[in-house]
C-alpha cells in the first residue's frame, strides 16, 4: 500500500459540493492501491459547516490539521456585513448589482494582495506540517483539490524540495473564471505566473469537467496537453437512503445548493407565471423546494411572485439529508451560471441528481457540455434562460405527466452507473500509479 499526501482545504466539517470529490477520492483510493493521508485546515471558514461529513471519513484515514489566516472577518468587519455572512452567496454580485465603496476597497485589496487566493495565509503552517508527514510517513505521491489554488502552491513547493510526484487537481478553473478577481496588470501577472507553473510542474492534471482542460490549453498552447485527463465527479449510491415511494399531495420540484448573482431562478419563476396567467396551471398546483444557500436577490425574487405561498425555502441541511429532498421530489431543478464559462460548466452535483433517476429540467446553454451529459443519459430536458416559452412547457409537460401518472422518463441507467464516485477514484489511482 503506497502513501499518498492529499492537500485540501475544504475537507469536513466543510460542507458543500466542493468537499464530496475529495472525500470519496480518499474513500475509495485504498481498493486500488493506495492509502491516503489528509492535510486540511485546523480553523478553516467555510461557506457552509456539515458537521455529519465528519462521519464519513474513514476510520483508518489519517487526517492532519493545521492552522490557517483567514481574512474574512476582517472583511466583514470592513464592509459592514454580520459575522456569520456566507462570503460567496452574498459577495458575488450579479451583472448590473453595483458595490458599495467600502466593498470595491476590499475587492482592490483582495485582488492586490491575495494572490492567488485569500487562502495564502495558510501556506507556511500547512508546508510545516506536510513536512513533518513527509519525515514520519513513506510518501510516494501528492495530489491537491483546488481551488483554492493555494492547495496547488503548497504542492508545488513540496514537489520542488522533495522531488515528489504530483497530481494537481483542479473543480474549477484558474485565471479569468466566474468567481476570479479582477485584477490589474501587476497583481495578474503574477497569478497568471503562479497558473502556468503549477500546470508546467505537476506530473499529471486532473480536472472535473472538459472545459478546464480547454481553459489552460488556450491560455498556455505550449503545454503538454497530455498530462491533463479528464476524471468527472459522480455520484455514491451508498449515500442514497431507502425511501418508500409515495405520491406526492402537490407536483414537486426541487432545488438543492447556492443560488446567488447570475444563478438565479428568475426564468423558472417568469415561466411559471405565464402558465398560471394562461390557466394551464394553478398556484396549489405545484410546490418547489430550494434547499441550500441564496443571496439576498433570491428571497426578492421569491417574494416578487404571484406563487410565493407556492416556495418553500430551506437553509442548508446535511448532505445525506438534502439527498432526501431530492429522492422524495417529482422533479429536479439545475441552474448553469449565464456566463462565458457557462458552455463547459459542469457542476458536481449534476451527477447526483443524475444518479437519483428522477426527472431533471436544466437551465442552462442547449449547446454545452452539461446538455450533452443529459441528453446522453436521457435524465432530462434542457432549456436555455431565454427560452421562457420552452422552460415552461417542459414544466407542463412534468406536471401532466405526472398529473395522469404516466411514466415518460426512460434514463439510460448503464451509462449512468459508470458516473458512480467510485471509477473516479480508480482513475485518479490510475494516475498516480
Amino acid at each position: 500500500m503506497k502513501n499518498v499526501l492529499v492537500i485540501a482545504y475544504y475537507f469536513p466539517p466543510s460542507g458543500g459540493p466542493g468537499v464530496q470529490r475529495v472525500l470519496k477520492h480518499i474513500k475509495y483510493l485504498k481498493e486500488f492501491g493506495w492509502n491516503p493521508i489528509v492535510l486540511t485546515v485546523s480553523n478553516g471558514q467555510f461557506p457552509a459547516r456539515d458537521e455529519s461529513l465528519m462521519k464519513e471519513i474513514p476510520s483508518d484515514i489519517l487526517v492532519y490539521r493545521s492552522r490557517i489566516f483567514e481574512p474574512y472577518d476582517l472583511y466583514r468587519k470592513f464592509t459592514g456585513k454580520s459575522k456569520n455572512t456566507a462570503i460567496d452567496v452574498n459577495v458575488i454580485k450579479k451583472d448590473g448589482q453595483k458595490s458599495n465603496f467600502r466593498e470595491r476597497i476590499a475587492e482592490l485589496i483582495r485582488a492586490t494582495f491575495f494572490i492567488p487566493d485569500a487562502r495564502i495565509g495558510w501556506i507556511s503552517s500547512a508546508v510545516k506540517k506536510a513536512e513533518e508527514i513527509i519525515k514520519e510517513h513513506k510518501i510516494e505521491a501528492v495530489y491537491s483539490s483546488s481551488p483554492p489554488y493555494t492547495c496547488s502552491i503548497i504542492a508545488r513547493k513540496l514537489k520542488r524540495k522533495y522531488g515528489l510526484k504530483w497530481v494537481a487537481g483542479f473543480r474549477d478553473p484558474w485565471t479569468g473564471f466566474i468567481s476570479s478577481p479582477k485584477r490589474w496588470f501587476i497583481p495578474k501577472m503574477i497569478d497568471k505566473s503562479m497558473e502556468k507553473s503549477v500546470f508546467s510542474e505537476a506530473d499529471w492534471i486532473e480536472c472535473a469537467w472538459e472545459g478546464i482542460i480547454k481553459d489552460a490549453l488556450s491560455k498556455y498552447p505550449d503545454l503538454d496537453k497530455n498530462k491533463f485527463h479528464h476524471v468527472p465527479n459522480g455520484f455514491d449510491s451508498s449515500d442514497f437512503p431507502k425511501i418508500e415511494s409515495k405520491r406526492n399531495d402537490k407536483f414537486t420540484l426541487t432545488y438543492t445548493g447556492s443560488m446567488y448573482g447570475r444563478r438565479n431562478p428568475k426564468s423558472l419563476f417568469e415561466a411559471i407565471e405565464n402558465l398560471i396567467k394562461s390557466k394551464e396551471l394553478k398556484s396549489n398546483d405545484f410546490e418547489i423546494i430550494l434547499v441550500g444557500r441564496f443571496g439576498n436577490e433570491i428571497y426578492n425574487m421569491i417574494n416578487l411572485t404571484n406563487f410565493k405561498e407556492s416556495i418553500k425555502t430551506i437553509s442548508y441541511v446535511p448532505h445525506k439529508e438534502s439527498i432526501r429532498y431530492l429522492m422524495k421530489s417529482d422533479i429536479l431543478l439545475l441552474i448553469v451560471d449565464e456566463s462565458k464559462e457557462s458552455q463547459e460548466i459542469v457542476p458536481g452535483k449534476v451527477y447526483e441528481y443524475i444518479g437519483i433517476m428522477k426527472p431533471l429540467i436544466a437551465i442552462a446553454p442547449n449547446k454545452s457540455a452539461i446538455a450533452e451529459l443529459i441528453k446522453e443519459t436521457n435524465s432530462g430536458e434542457i432549456a436555455h434562460q431565454t427560452e421562457i416559452e420552452k422552460i415552461g412547457a417542459i414544466f407542463l409537460n412534468y406536471f401532466n405527466s405526472w398529473k395522469t401518472s404516466e411514466t415518460k422518463f426512460y434514463p439510460n441507467e448503464e451509462l449512468i452507473s459508470k458516473y458512480e464516485r467510485k471509477n473516479s477514484a480508480k482513475y485518479l489511482a490510475k494516475l498516480l500509479d
